[in-house]
């Protein structure tokens, strides 16, 4: 076990048990913490706490603290922030809930972690509080679900494997059979109705973060076209997931020189690609309007989700081509359900490895890869996600 922050006397902190992601999470981490790690379930309602608590030790947790805290309450989330190691969250749409979270976290020195796919939230967050978690050590890691695991650490394990003093061009294609999460639909209609907020956030952090000496990494569009190596057709997927990859790119020299990622959802059939785009334009322009976009989202609820035999009939892949100095490489990432059971099992295991395990020396607002590299893959595979190349 790490030895950083040994002053703490809890090891990890979840907050938002009491929800469905949340709730699974705390199951996921009462089978698969080591004996003897200090944790605690966090949140407004005492009542539910319990009735959690009182399943963990079912599965044998039963050592379990409680700790009631609004997410409102700056003094409240300081206090339980002091106490801990690592703090994870499943509380959102994070741009409403989540900023006194980080704040206290990156005050403290503390470790966060959170389900984000909101970048607004993620910019803001920079903005507010990275060079606070400089000063006190903090690691602020956000989209540690399948927003943006799969496609961060699956761009990691295929970087590796091309040579790092050449130009690298990479593309993910990501197709998925399952629910997503409410909460995830909830946060995304949130922000294509925010478009020139998130516009303007992310053009203030392209001013103020720093920029890698003699390298370049940035993401790139593109339109839809048919997919050369894996016959695809593809469209473009405007997801925080290639930002991450590519900050990730600008942090790690091994992402080369010059590093280009692209980031699409992959089709079999180019009607389905059309239909595809056309959906998703729908939603993008519906969210422009506030009381159609509450209709809309009052359609999916928050903290519910699909039982365990649907779960279970839930899969996704993300399919990595990368390319350097006449080289091509083609990886895969693939799991289970992605909105609920690998989302629970990519948070916990994340914040198992902060925790836990020997990582690299970072502090700051910094991305899985980043902050979690070897060590996290290592865990996911371990935990039953796939890293496979398929050609080299």
């Amino acid at each position: 076990m790490s030895d950083s922050r040994p002053d703490r006397d809890l090891d990890l902190v979840l907050f938002g048990a009491t929800g469905f992601t949340g709730g699974l999470t705390a199951d996921y981490l009462a089978t698969a913490a080591p004996a003897g790690l200090r944790w605690a379930i966090a949140g407004r309602n005492a009542d539910k706490l319990e009735a959690v608590r009182q399943r963990l030790a079912e599965q044998g947790a039963s050592d379990v603290e409680v700790l009631v805290a609004d997410a409102t309450d700056a003094a409240a989330l300081s206090d339980i922030a002091r106490r801990a190691r690592v703090v994870a969250t499943t509380i959102g749409p994070y741009l409403e809930h989540g900023g006194p979270l980080v704040a206290a976290c990156a005050e403290a020195g503390t470790d966060y972690l959170d389900l984000t796919g909101e970048p607004e939230f993620v910019d803001r967050m920079f903005l507010e509080h990275h060079r606070t978690a400089v000063r006190t050590g903090a690691r602020l890691v956000h989209a540690c679900g399948f927003d943006s695991i799969p496609h961060d650490l699956g761009a990691y394990y295929t970087v590796q494997q091309l040579p790092s003093n050449e130009p690298i061009a990479l593309r993910g294609v990501v197709r998925a059979g399952g629910t997503f999460s409410g909460g995830t639909f909830h946060s995304a209609m949130e922000q294509f109705g925010r478009a020139r907020q998130v516009r303007a956030t992310y053009a203030a952090r392209r001013r103020a973060e720093e920029r890698p000496e003699g390298r370049s990494s940035r993401a790139v569009g593109g339109k839809p076209h048919r997919d050369p190596v894996l016959g695809y057709w593809l469209l473009p997927l405007p997801t925080i997931d290639g930002t991450i990859v590519a900050r990730s790119g600008a942090a790690l020299a091994s992402y080369g020189p010059e590093f280009r990622y692209s980031h699409w959802a992959g089709t079999k059939t180019l009607l389905y690609a059309a239909g595809g785009a056309v959906g998703v334009g729908a939603l993008t322009l519906a969210a422009q309007v506030k009381p159609l976009r509450e209709l809309i989202t009052s359609k999916v609820p928050q903290g519910s989700g699909p039982d365990e035999a649907k779960r279970e009939k839930s899969w996704f892949t993300v399919d990595f081509v990368g390319e350097a100095g006449g080289q091509t490489v083609h990886t895969r990432v693939s799991g289970g359900d992605p909105g609920y059971t690998e989302t629970a099992k990519m948070l916990s295991e994340a914040a198992l490895c902060l925790a836990l395990d020997d990582n690299p020396a970072t502090a700051g607002q910094v991305t899985p890869a980043q902050a979690m590299g070897d060590a996290l893959l290592a865990r996911l595979q371990k935990a039953g996600m796939r890293f496979e190349t398929l050609t080299a």
